[in-house]
């Protein structure tokens, strides 16, 4: 079986796949109303909040973006905190709706600077909204979400966060941290197929949403509560099999046990740094803030990335990432989220072996 080592879509449990293949039943009908109501209640134990936890249909970024439109007003300021990929999607989105998005950025490969965005909101007192990406997959690094977080509660601002690659692997609790509105994607470490977006919200952003006027239709939180509400509905057609699917993983992640699930995360996110540097290749994070999620390996002493990757995919059957954007060609990514175990990343490491040599690293 192909060994898919990618940050998302991640690999499915066989219970997982089969709940996918169940018959259609009818979305507005009592029985799915009823899943959705408790896998609704199972997802604000995973997220570890009180408030509002609501599935939409669409992709991550479906997600970011409805986060954006349901709590900003076109003109509004916002402090973008970006580290790669996906913080300069999120900040890009602000600013296609309108909002005056001014940036904290670091350089890939590093973390968020806690007190650069502190000394952000102390200069400019109108910024209403941090966005953040918590676990950036483009770069395999972790932000300080907590430290972050306490900085923009302290200084009374809302709190945006992309947890796509994130919620249910590491350590996220949403409430004690005081995230307003927190995104994650299906694909990611529920073990699920793409297709859904979770999406939860604090009473500061009900607050919020009530005065936006960014324009919105489809992604409007508020018709996705008021027909969550009837009994579990949703406002669009969902996508019924995910949903099924997602029932099904949350039971998984509930009876593994978070605490576990995070633990499982921590120990395989170590034991990937730990194989990869023991083949003499270098991580491009700092250790202290590399992800539990994605391991990304610089390509250098000859090491052809693209070439990699494709010896990998075609001699072993394991699928890796490369680089993107201003890191194409420099490095290459190793998942080892959701559905993942020790069995998996030595299966990865003991190709890499044979592969590396023949991709022109000249490491030892």
């Amino acid at each position: 079986m192909t060994n898919l080592r990618i940050p998302g879509p991640t690999p499915c449990p066989e219970e997982v796949l089969r709940a996918t293949s169940r018959q259609m039943i009818n979305h507005r009908g009592s029985e799915f109303m009823q899943i959705m109501q408790d896998t609704t209640a199972k997802l604000k134990k995973l997220f570890l909040t009180q408030g509002d936890v609501l599935i939409l249909t669409g992709s991550g970024t479906g997600g970011m973006e409805a986060a954006v439109v349901n709590t900003l007003s076109p003109g509004d300021r916002v402090l973008a905190v970006s580290i790669g990929v996906f913080g300069d999607r999120f900040g890009n989105i602000a600013k296609a709706f309108g909002a005056d998005v001014s940036w904290v950025k670091s350089p890939w490969g590093q973390v968020a600077n806690v007190d650069a965005v502190k000394d952000a909101l102390v200069k400019d007192s109108a910024i209403k909204a941090v966005l953040v990406t918590h676990n950036e997959t483009s770069t395999g690094i972790t932000n300080p979400l907590k430290e972050i977080a306490a900085v923009v509660k302290s200084a009374g601002k809302l709190l945006l966060v992309d947890a796509i690659s994130s919620l249910g692997s590491i350590e996220f609790p949403v409430d004690e941290w005081g995230a307003d509105v927190v995104i994650s994607g299906s694909q990611k470490s529920w073990m699920v197929p793409p297709g859904l977006v979770m999406l939860s919200v604090s009473q500061a952003g009900w607050k919020a949403n009530a005065e936006a006027k960014m324009p919105r239709f489809y992604w409007d939180l508020n018709k996705a509560k008021k027909s969550f509400e009837k009994g579990g509905q949703t406002p669009w057609t969902p996508a019924v099999s995910v949903v099924f699917a997602l029932a099904c993983a949350a039971d998984m992640m509930l009876a593994e046990g978070l605490p576990n699930v995070v633990a499982r995360h921590t120990r395989l996110g170590q034991m990937t740094r730990n194989g990869v540097k023991a083949l003499g290749l270098k991580l491009l994070a700092d250790e202290r803030y590399a992800s539990n999620t994605v391991t990304a390996i610089l390509a250098e002493d000859g090491l052809d990335a693209k070439k990699l990757t494709k010896i990998m995919r075609e001699d072993h059957d394991i699928i890796l990432s490369g680089g993107q954007m201003e890191l194409e060609g420099k490095i290459f990514r190793i998942g080892h989220l959701g559905w993942a175990h020790e069995s998996d990343i030595q299966q990865v490491l003991e190709a890499l072996k044979i592969a590396l040599p023949k991709a022109g690293f000249q490491g030892a």
